[in-house]
């Protein structure tokens, strides 16, 4: 079975050679991100492995149906990049990785947390150039501070447990209640309720109609001032150009972001040579109290293997008839 896995870098050809257990799996590995542009590409490969910058619209979908393509092998949890409607229609099934190592990433959003709050990133910056002044790098106890979880599944979950080891108070916000994060203490309230009462917010609930744009210029406002947004969610979960006026404000104190709701353009690939082009991203970039990663929380030895061994076993199952993990349109 030839399988095409797009969006690849050298840490998929890595981790899926290692996983890969099936003779019968030929694997091919492509730089280039799935569009209408590089669909051609997918020809004759019965299934398709995108990531999740990857455009699967019904139009690209479409293309791949004709180019007998049967299975959208996701390596990812989230799927809201999907026309599912046109997959259903079209007759390709859809599967997915629903969980690999909730640790990388809800750990990641504790280094953004830590590195935010004690200015590493500048103090990196300063003792590098000689400069061995404390000035300006002033942080807080994060022991005793309230923290928002916005989504409480399994990385919502880990980051609860993570924080409510540094002494922290958690308020939650997720329609079915974690009972590990109830076994801590935590409080589930609504998202008006954690949003004023955090000092620091960090969202981890997939994308929906729903909750696209959740963090925006109204709740924003309600903040504690000079509080923390950590978004290594979705990146439209927030509207990024209100994010500018609320650290202009000093309304919010500190933002920690590992998604941008228009990263597919920018995100793993090197364009240092190349003047950036979003002004949003830009502007967001010239605050000193701001760190940006470029979509890397799932980026652990222990989470790429996952990865590969969930995807490949979700391709053999589909292939023998009984699939596993697939997502209903």
């Amino acid at each position: 079975m030839r399988i095409l896995l797009f969006s690849s870098q050298t840490y998929d050809r890595d981790s899926f050679t290692a996983a890969a257990q099936h003779d019968d799996l030929e694997l091919h590995f492509q730089p280039a991100r799935l569009n209408l542009d590089t669909v051609a590409l997918a020809h004759d490969y019965e299934v398709v492995c995108p990531f999740i910058n990857d455009d699967l619209s019904a139009p690209v979908l479409e293309q791949l149906a004709l180019g007998k393509t049967r299975l959208i092998a996701l390596r990812s949890a989230g799927y809201n990049h999907v026309d599912l409607p046109a997959a259903r229609r079209l007759g390709l099934s859809v599967v997915r990785v629903p969980a690999y190592s909730p640790h990388a990433v809800a750990e990641h959003a504790v280094a953004l947390i830590l590195a935010l709050n004690r200015r590493l990133h500048r103090a990196y910056n300063r003792t590098r150039e000689g400069d061995f002044t404390l000035h300006g790098l002033t942080g807080f106890d994060v022991v005793g501070k309230t923290v928002g979880v916005v989504g409480t599944g399994q990385i919502g979950a880990t980051f609860g447990k993570i924080m409510a080891g540094f002494g922290c108070k958690l308020l939650c916000f997720d329609p079915y209640p974690n009972p590990a994060l109830l076994a801590l203490g935590a409080e589930y309230v609504s998202l008006p309720e954690l949003i004023a009462g955090s000092h620091i917010i960090s969202l981890h609930c997939p994308l929906t109609a729903e909750n696209k744009h959740m963090i925006n210029s109204q709740s924003l406002a309600t903040l504690q001032h000079g509080a923390m947004l950590i978004n290594t969610g979705r990146g439209a979960l927030v509207h990024t150009p209100s994010l500018i006026e609320a650290l202009k404000s000093g309304q919010l104190g500190y933002l920690g972001l590992d998604v941008y709701e228009e990263e597919a353009q920018l995100f793993f690939e090197d364009r240092s040579d190349l003047p950036l082009q979003d002004d949003v991203l830009a502007r967001l970039l010239t605050f000193p109290n701001v760190i940006i990663t470029a979509h890397q929380a799932f980026l652990t030895h222990e989470a790429l293997s996952a990865i590969a061994a969930t995807t490949l076993e979700n391709i053999a199952a589909w292939k023998a008839g009984s699939p596993h993990n697939l997502i209903e349109g």
